[in-house]
């Protein structure tokens, strides 16, 4: 069974975290919310906070070994949040240097910038953070779904249809040899 590990702190936006969760669930695959504290993170769902939705495992608890692939939700606060904590970049890291797949939507890009792993891949992302990606070293391009290797990006909750079938289909391909950090 691949396991996928959903990373996500308060402020991440609901649909790009439910969607995903919900359709990698119906492919059968076993998915955890993974956090920097247990317990829950708050939703934001477009303009207001939404839903509490349960941490399964923390940070502290696991390491990219423990999944075959991840998925980061964008929001404005989730990523803002995630790419100050060390351990969260340290896990992003070691997924690209694991050659796992790697899913993100939305403002989540900005968790890869701060792990450094954008340089020289082709990506999209909400357009507000297309010149942090370009100045990183990334090719931005302005489509709903962009797969260079294991890594997926979308834009917005728009794209959510396109963004899950890509992911699952890269969790399905499994480690891909060019992938990297």
């Amino acid at each position: 069974m691949k396991k996928v590990a959903i990373l996500a702190t308060n402020g991440f936006e609901e649909s790009e975290l439910k969607s995903p969760l919900e359709a990698m669930k119906k492919e059968g695959f076993e998915v955890h919310i993974v956090s920097e504290k247990s317990g829950s993170i708050k939703a934001w769902d477009e303009d207001h906070w939404s839903e509490d939705y349960k941490v399964d495992k923390t940070l502290s608890e696991v390491t990219a070994k423990d999944y075959n692939a991840l998925v980061l939700p964008g929001g404005v606060l989730n990523p803002d949040t995630l790419r100050r904590n060390e351990d969260a970049l340290v896990f992003i890291r070691d997924f690209f240097k694991q050659k796992k797949p790697v899913g993100a939507i939305c403002h989540a890009p900005q968790l890869l910038i701060s792990a450094d792993v954008v340089e020289g891949r082709t990506m999209t992302s909400f357009n507000s953070i297309k010149k942090d990606l370009e100045n990183a070293g990334a090719l931005w391009v302005d489509k709903e779904v962009v797969v260079d290797e294991a890594l997926v990006t979308s834009r917005n909750p728009g794209d959510l249809p396109a963004f899950n079938a890509k992911v699952i289909e890269e969790i399905k391909e499994g480690k891909h040899d060019l992938q990297h950090a």
